[in-house]
């Protein structure tokens, strides 16, 4: 059956993170379907900027009128729908404890969506000493905002909170650069830091995953920068279930541009200005290196002008395979850049925004983590760094660990001082023969195998036609040890536990008979044979020595000494590829084994590699695509951080 996807994203991502689940805590029942109909206000207003852009704004205030509250704010590029008047959200705020404690709850279109004037731009570039009003960022247009709510708003107490996931985690931490006095905390969420390494590319290579998504970020109004309260772009339809066939038999990354010829529903002759193609899908294809484009827009590198008078508090999921990066390096340069000020991180067991849903049972694809995991986030955590700020004393003194992270290991909280821990000690352990994994050296012989590229590396067994991917970040990797085209290496079981607490530095050491080629490192923690099968683990899978991913990383090749300026591989020479995997917090208990799997392809996660050198894959031929001989010399070695 082929699937149209029609439906808008804010739609999605309303079902996402409001549905409740089949099974759900006795808390999330007891509130009423109705109850933000009764005990809300719902008013909807369009904000001027400085620049005289007015933003759509809708703002949830508390019927009872007796007493003052703060405002807690979201800024979407996902709508702030339901529009007009009478029509609310069944669920507002960041969790329910919020919605019945009392905030003044607000959503706004971000510029150039939705109901918003003016032009959108993906990640929008922060400009650094305004000198008028014709210089604008979501930093201005969010000082803008709460300049004008703290003013007009009846009833609130000053104090503003900003929240986010995903996308609007981007909006979230953007407000607290050059931020106004008024906003005290802010919690980005799954945040996007960077796309050059978040969401549509991944050490450079780009996400084949991510291709629907495209249009929904690079469509133009049909009615150029004037506000509409309808979806006006359509998600590629591939006419097909089976996404790795699709694009191996697409072939080059070019031979996909006819899906964004158009870009919008009705007649091309509605594009503003001549545009009759989607504007992102070009970016990304004219700019296949970290370019100033790139650069321009990427927030990290601008966390320090924020404001220690605003108290953050990081969120993220140590499974969310679109949003790691940008979590991470966004608690870790606010850390750097704003001693004394007030932040934390929050990491769980957790896919993209699952800690906003209040299931029982805490599942990433297959792999059970616990009970109630997000309910205890949500009551214990979120609820409580929300209430200190922004209604109790603000003083930092919040009673919140420096760093709460869960153990997917153990499969339990810490609440560590500092992040990564300080007592973590680097261990090094070498790629050896005969599969094994050892802390000693054992030479440097090449170990070689065979990218085919009509037989590239699956990123799971259970590929379906999905928006982005995200089981496969706890999958069972057992069908790719099986693979003659990946290298496994393994510990002997383990006599005791070994929990790694930080991030891990893969330094291979490698040679093609190609140009070109992209390099992938898994960590994997391969259980014993005794281990019991959950009831909502697939019927073709047990428990019983499951592979269970718990870090992956892929570096594009051509990138592996600057993700500007790429350089081909010469044919049969060593060369240093050095990848950084992001943080993990896992123990891997006695009784198990710590893995490692090297491979070249990952489809379709990723898109192919020519492997052989071009100067823009997105423009490569299909005769560029060969298949290649791979090495990996058993010098390579990974750096983990361990806690003893």
């Amino acid at each position: 059956m082929r699937l149209l996807f029609r439906i808008s994203i804010a739609v999605l991502l309303t079902l996402f993170f409001f549905q409740s689940c089949k099974k759900t805590t006795k808390t999330a029942v007891e509130i009423e379907e109705n109850y933000v109909v009764k005990n809300y206000t719902k008013q909807e207003v369009d904000i001027e900027m400085r620049d005289g852009v007015k933003l759509h704004t809708t703002i949830y205030s508390p019927k009872d009128a007796s007493k003052e509250y703060p405002i807690i704010m979201q800024r979407t590029p996902y709508s702030s729908r339901p529009y007009g008047e009478g029509r609310l959200r069944t669920r507002i705020a960041p969790n329910i404890n919020m919605m019945r404690e009392g905030y003044i709850v607000v959503y706004q279109d971000v510029r150039g969506r939705w109901m918003s004037e003016g032009h959108y731009e993906n990640m929008r570039a922060y400009v650094p000493n305004k000198t008028d009003s014709t210089q604008v960022d979501e930093s201005s247009d969010t000082y803008d905002t709460i300049e004008w709510l703290v003013n007009n708003v009846e009833n609130n107490n000053g104090r503003v909170g900003l929240w986010g996931i995903s996308y609007p985690g981007f909006y979230a931490t953007y407000g607290t650069i050059d931020p106004h006095p008024a906003l005290k905390a802010s919690s980005p969420q799954a945040c996007i830091g960077d796309f050059f390494f978040d969401d549509f590319h991944h050490n450079g290579a780009y996400l084949l995953s991510y291709f629907r998504a495209t249009s929904l970020f690079g469509t133009p109004r049909p009615n150029g920068d004037q506000p509409i309260d309808t979806a006006w772009y359509t998600l590629p339809d591939i006419g097909t279930e089976d996404q790795y066939d699709f694009f191996l038999e697409a072939g080059s990354l070019k031979n996909l541009n006819s899906f964004f010829e158009y870009g919008l529903k009705d007649e091309v002759s509605l594009a503003p200005d001549g545009m009759t193609d989607d504007f992102f899908w070009n970016e990304l294809k004219e700019h296949p290196n970290y370019d100033d484009l790139w650069q321009r827009r990427g927030l990290i590198q601008h966390l320090d002008k924020t404001k220690s008078h605003v108290a953050t508090m990081i969120v993220g999921g140590w499974f969310d395979a679109e949003d790691l990066y940008g979590p991470l390096e966004t608690y870790k340069n606010i850390e750097k850049h704003n001693e004394g000020a007030y932040n934390t991180m929050v990491f769980g067991p957790w896919d993209h925004g699952r800690w906003a849903r209040r299931s029982e049972r805490n599942l990433v694809g297959n792999y059970y983590f616990g009970d109630s995991i997000s309910v205890y986030y949500q009551d214990h955590i979120e609820t409580k760094f929300f209430h200190h700020f922004l209604k109790g004393e603000g003083d930092g003194k919040t009673g919140l660990p420096e760093a709460y992270v869960f153990d997917s290991g153990k499969k339990e909280w810490s609440e560590l001082p500092a992040w990564p821990p300080k007592e973590a000690v680097k261990q090094r352990m070498f790629l050896s023969e005969n599969q094994e994994l050892t802390t000693a050296q054992k030479g440097a012989v090449g170990i070689d195998f065979i990218s085919d590229i009509k037989k590239p590396v699956p990123y799971s067994e259970d590929i379906k036609s999905v928006f982005t991917p995200r089981k496969y970040m706890t999958d069972d990797q057992r069908f790719a040890a099986r693979r003659s085209d990946v290298l496994v290496f393994e510990t002997e079981v383990l006599e005791e536990d070994l929990t790694l607490a930080g991030p891990i530095a893969a330094n291979l050491k490698v040679a093609t008979t190609g140009t070109g080629a992209d390099w992938i490192v898994k960590i994997i923690d391969v259980h014993p044979a005794d281990v019991e099968t959950h009831e909502e683990m697939q019927d073709h899978l047990k428990m019983s020595n499951y592979h269970l991913m718990v870090r992956s990383e892929v570096l594009r090749g051509r990138f592996r000494n600057s993700f500007s300026n790429p350089e081909p591989f010469t044919p049969n020479k060593k060369t240093d590829v050095n990848i950084t995997l992001q943080d993990v917090y896992h123990t891997f208990k006695k009784g198990h084994k710590l893995q490692v799997q090297v491979q070249s392809t990952w489809f379709p996660l990723i898109d192919l590699n020519p492997q052989t050198y071009v100067e823009n894959i997105f423009k490569a031929e299909d005769e560029d695509f060969k298949t290649q001989t791979h090495t990996v010399f058993t010098d390579s070695s990974l750096e983990f951080s361990i806690l003893e």
